[in-house]
């Protein structure tokens, strides 16, 4: 007797379900909130565009990658955070943000010191993008490189930028006052990089677990 193996059925694979951008749909909609306020009436249009520009790069890479490469919602937050940081700059400028004018004088200071929040940013969020991509596309393995070469990142991101505005000074003359917002102090430079390796610090110390977490959730 001849005997017929029955081909074996394979169980339909179910589809993955649709991926779900309710919550970066949310952050891009705050995002362009922002924009549009800053966009109304800034001191003036020359250095609102100086400002903002970083921000709608930024967005428009995000939006174009998000299939590719899915950030973590910490990440995405931070980056709101930071994009708003630069519309306030860029819609007074950033030597003349009135609640940083408020704590100038009530704190006896010499200056408006609104940029140093900024360059706070600087380094807090790219650390954390910075952190992510190394971790998740296996760059290097976590521990105290990954720490030390996001911080580095953002320190030569934050040289890099004040390369910028040095050439936006040159090619502009007294346009480029307010970009720079220097108010006079000598150190500006610095402090400006000094800032933004402080937030890359605390970024990397302070929220890795945080956005370890979150990966972990999006690898599962």
């Amino acid at each position: 007797m001849s005997s017929f193996s029955s081909p074996e059925i394979s169980a339909p694979v179910a589809a993955p379900p649709p991926a779900d951008y309710r919550y970066e749909l949310l952050l891009l909609g705050l995002w362009a909130a922002g924009l549009a306020w800053s966009a109304v009436q800034p001191h003036d249009y020359f250095t609102w565009f100086l400002e903002v520009v970083p921000a709608l790069i930024g967005a428009a890479v995000l939006v174009l990658t998000i299939r590719r490469f899915r950030f973590s919602r910490l990440t995405y937050t931070v980056i709101l955070l930071h994009c708003l940081v630069l519309f306030v700059g860029g819609h007074y400028t950033y030597a003349e943000v009135p609640a940083f004018n408020w704590l100038r004088d009530a704190l006896h200071q010499s200056r408006n010191n609104y940029d140093k929040v900024g360059h706070f940013m600087q380094g807090f969020g790219p650390a954390l993008i910075a952190r992510e991509i190394y971790l998740r596309q296996q760059v290097v393995r976590p521990g105290g490189w990954l720490a030390f070469l996001a911080v580095c990142t953002c320190m030569a991101i934050s040289a890099l930028y004040e390369l910028i505005e040095w050439a936006v000074a040159v090619a502009s003359g007294e346009g480029a006052d307010a970009f720079l917002g220097t108010q006079g102090y000598v150190w500006d430079t610095q402090s400006d990089m000094l800032w933004a390796t402080i937030g890359a610090v605390v970024a990397v110390l302070g929220f890795g677990w945080w956005q370890d977490r979150q990966i972990a959730r999006l690898r599962s």
